[in-house]
């Protein structure tokens, strides 16, 4: 379709409009997919809230209905519902979420747009899109997921969409309390207290969530404070004004990567005892949503970020990069005191946004159509630096320039960043269920780097030789435009749906700036371009549930890392890539026509998905399978219910995953990348949750990893490593939830 056609096919119900004669409310005549019972795994309608869905893969994970225990936050149990995810797994009840999917590196989930409640939560969405604040588990309604077709509506991510509808004030209490505590093996103790209170055109819900643990290895301890609050203000049926702060501090410990044969020998083995990571994270949003009649609603919205992330640890002696970081000896001195000074890399992040949207119901020759534009502006003036650190054992996270000034990796970059977008999607309902969504988004995006790095050149016995200030500026302006269609045909238990979108995203501050001589960006970098289309089927038959689709990801100009021959990490475009396959997520409920009490659900998750580069510039590369591919993504359990009791035993199994581009085997002991090169070998893990959930509260508990499997699911090139970074052994949780609120007081009263 040409592009003046598409333009054309999108405008069309604003040039029309004056046709429809029809004055009276719209009422979609759309024939919804019936759900099975109160499902945990659902899909999102063609139209919520001010977003459109129809014909889009989407899924979405309603945590309420989950047998699992919250406070332990075990991202492989919380995203079981989710297909074809590949996840690297952290110790840490959850703080930071790394995910990704479809050949897409899982590291802070930075090949998806998240959000929170619709709005942006990482660092800088558009040039540091990691996400290094999560929303606790406790705090959250549901999880949804649009996979690439999302790029349209909320921005330029492959992923596509990830985001976290949290809980809001109940609607059905005046007030209520509840809180929920948690302890597991290793000192795991989680805490978390709620609150909702309503009187009149006002409504406030809030929480407070601590987490801390010691860790399954030495060094790994980590305490985290958390909270949220959401106040509603609905003066009228047409206007509400929203308002939302979350916080989140947290100071975790780091014991460092393995090598190989570490993992082997001592998978709890640690020889970093000073290495510590910091995040403090204040988000701050608010919207107005006015809805002047059933058929139109307008939302504007304002989201502010002030955040700061610390990085500080001995990874191996700078000025001696022929050592292996990952096995070199933090040395002492006789009296205990440290000789090296530690690595310190801050990043400052400052951004605002502002968004405006229109969702508009109407009626063209009597068929109901639905139109979304909206415009975004985005800024950012963020800040990173790298340089020596303190050489003492605890988390100082101060510069400490003057004492050491020939520290070799010394950098500074400032990082003003600007994104202007407008888009639109709009629906043509058809006739017998069918529609069609054609959409549009136009962006603009500067991408700048300003700032320097220090080059120093030692001799063999450590002496400095030679030093020298480097300025590396840059500045890249583009405006581009994205284009896609999706296509759903419903009918009573069943839909199918197609949908094709191009996708973008753009150079990042990783990928631009340089931070000491032994990490390398080309200097012709491109941002990466691609497509992704899903042709699938979801409904339910009898007591089946499913939903399948195929998929194929076009991946143009993919920003990876190389080793040259001095081992250097260099960044640059690798080339083209495709990843293919096929997801579904099947359930066959045992009990459904039966009338025991008790509901018995089978489910499985699957993804195979083949993947080849398959153009490359770089040698040995065309060919090879794309890195974070596992051919086979299996989860699979059983969910037993009663009034009372739950219960959920489920299976992960994942096979072999490259993690560099030339699918390189395990690195030799004495090679400088050993730890760092090599596949994740495949891996399965079960895990066992349990329930009891009497009026007042629920207990829950459960056993993570019950075979106590070795396994890893990370080789980090940097921190919390470098290295391997072992997941944890068999582990046990015990959970306690109790809620309080006026009606069940006041039934207690009359009784």
């Amino acid at each position: 379709m040409g592009f003046k056609r598409f333009i054309l096919l999108l405008l069309l119900p604003l040039m029309t409009y004056g046709q429809s004669t029809d004055t009276t409310s719209v009422v979609l005549n759309e024939i919804e997919v019936k759900e099975k019972k109160l499902s945990a795994r659902s899909s999102l309608k063609s139209v919520e809230g001010m977003s459109i869905y129809s014909g889009k893969k989407s899924e979405v994970v309603s945590l309420d209905q989950l047998v699992l225990n919250k406070g332990a936050n075990t991202t492989r149990q919380l995203f079981a519902g989710i297909t074809g995810l590949t996840i690297f797994e952290n110790d840490d009840a959850g703080l930071q979420l790394s995910i990704g999917s479809r050949g897409l590196d899982p590291n802070r989930s930075s090949n998806f747009n998240t959000r929170q409640n619709g709005y942006d939560i990482s660092a800088d969405p558009l040039g540091y899109p990691e996400s290094y604040y999560t929303p606790t588990s406790d705090g959250i309604e549901r999880i949804e997921v649009i996979r690439g077709a999302a790029s349209l509506q909320y921005g330029s991510q492959f992923g596509g969409l990830l985001n976290f509808r949290m809980k809001g004030p109940e609607k059905d209490v005046l007030w209520s309390i509840e809180n929920s505590s948690t302890i597991g093996s290793y000192g795991l103790r989680t805490n978390f207290t709620s609150a909702t209170l309503r009187k009149g055109p006002v409504s406030v819900y809030g929480y407070f969530n601590n987490r801390k643990s010691q860790g399954f290895r030495p060094n790994s301890a980590f305490n985290a404070d958390h909270s949220f609050i959401q106040l509603n203000f609905t003066p009228n049926e047409a206007h509400k004004f929203t308002f939302e702060h979350t916080y989140l501090y947290y100071l975790a410990q780091q014991p460092g990567g393995l090598t190989d044969d570490i993992l082997k020998s001592n998978p709890f083995f640690s020889n970093r005892s000073r290495n510590f990571f910091r995040v403090n994270w204040n988000l701050l949003h608010g919207n107005w949503t006015y809805s002047p009649n059933v058929k139109t609603t307008i939302k504007v919205s304002a989201t502010a970020l002030e955040a700061n992330r610390f990085s500080l640890g001995f990874r191996g002696i700078p000025s001696m990069i022929n050592l292996n970081p990952i096995i070199t000896i933090d040395e002492q001195n006789a009296d205990g005191s440290f000789v090296y000074e530690r690595d310190l890399i801050a990043g400052q992040f400052s951004n605002r946004t502002a968004e405006a949207k229109v969702l508009r119901r109407y009626r063209y020759y009597d068929q109901p159509r639905v139109l979304l534009f909206g415009i975004k502006a985005f800024q950012s003036l963020n800040l990173s630096e790298q340089g020596p650190g303190s050489k003492g054992k605890n988390a100082d996270f101060s510069f400490r320039w003057q004492e050491h000034s020939d520290y070799p990796n010394q950098s500074s970059f400032t990082f003003p960043n600007l994104n202007l977008a407008a888009f639109m999607e709009h629906i043509f309902f058809l006739e017998n269920g069918l529609s069609i969504t054609p959409g549009i988004r136009m962006e603009h995006i500067r991408t700048e780097a300003e700032g320097f790095y220090t080059n120093i050149i030692f001799d063999n016995a450590g002496n400095v030789i030679d030093r020298n200030e480097l300025n590396d500026d840059f500045s890249f302006s583009r405006g581009f435009a994205l284009l896609g269609i999706g296509i759903s045909k419903k009918e009573m238990n069943n839909e199918r749906y197609f949908n094709w979108s191009q996708n973008y995203r753009s150079v990042t501050f990783a990928d631009i700036r340089t931070v000491n001589p032994t990490f390398i960006i080309d200097p012709e970098i491109k941002d990466e371009k691609g497509w992704t289309s899903d042709w699938g089927t979801r409904g339910n038959k009898g007591p089946w549930g499913y939903d399948a689709n195929l998929f194929t990801l076009y991946y143009a100009n993919r920003i990876g890392i190389v080793f040259n021959n001095r081992a250097q990490r260099v960044r640059k475009n690798i080339g083209a890539a495709l990843m293919y396959g096929i997801e579904s997520f099947i359930s066959y409920d045992l009990t459904s026509k039966s009338q025991s009490r008790w509901e018995i659900d089978l489910w499985t998750n699957t993804a195979i998905t083949g993947s080849n580069y398959i153009q490359s510039d770089v040698p040995n590369v065309r060919g090879k399978r794309v890195e974070f591919v596992p051919l086979l993504n299996l989860k699979t359990g059983a969910t037993v219910k009663s009034e009372k009791w739950s219960f959920n035993l489920q299976v992960s199994a994942l096979t072999k995953q490259f993690t560099d581009v030339e699918n390189s085997e395990v690195g030799q002991p004495g090679d400088l990348r050993d730890g760092i090169l090599g596949p994740i070998p495949a891996y399965n893990v079960i895990d066992f949750s349990g329930a009891y959930t009497p009026k007042w509260g629920a207990i829950d508990y459960g056993v993570n990893n019950l075979s106590n499997s070795i396994y890893f699911t990370r080789r980090a090139l940097g921190y919390p490593g470098p290295g391997i970074i072992p997941s944890a052994p068999r582990n046990i949780y015990l959970g306690l939830r109790i809620k309080l609120d006026n009606k069940t007081v006041s039934s207690r009263k009359n009784n």
